[in-house]
């Protein structure tokens, strides 16, 4: 099973703990695409995918169809999370090249990478 950056996949987030996401739910990788590939590397690190609406950058809308998403969805870039791979169940999809780059943004806003980040905005992270 191929984990590329940008990949969406099925991963169990269980056991959880507070807010976070949990149960059997799509995700996206954002790792790099050779820590990702490399077995010598057992965590991936993802952004998990929900179908309810949230505003700002930290939840950019998802489009349905080759990322293998049935619905209009949003990144929940506030609840990345890094995840061993054997957590994994299937690989859907790729999202799109704009998708991630919007992901990239949030990313960058939420872990405070602001100005090293080439393509970002001075946009608050909640609108």
């Amino acid at each position: 099973m191929e984990l590329n950056r940008g990949a969406v996949i099925v991963v169990d987030l269980d056991p959880t703990l507070g807010r976070e996401q949990r149960g059997l739910r799509p995700c996206v990788v954002v790792s790099d695409p050779e820590v990702a590939s490399d077995q010598r590397f057992p965590l991936v690190c993802v952004v998990p995918i929900t179908g309810t609406a949230g505003t700002g950058l930290l939840y950019p809308p998802l489009a349905p169809g080759p990322s293998g998403l049935a619905k209009q969805s949003f990144a929940l870039i506030d609840q990345l999370r890094s995840v061993d791979k054997r957590r994994v169940r299937r690989v859907f999809g790729t999202l799109a090249r704009e998708e991630m780059a919007c992901i990239d943004e949030g990313l960058a806003v939420f872990l405070g990478l602001g100005d090293r980040f080439q393509g970002g905005s001075n946009a608050s992270p909640v609108q």
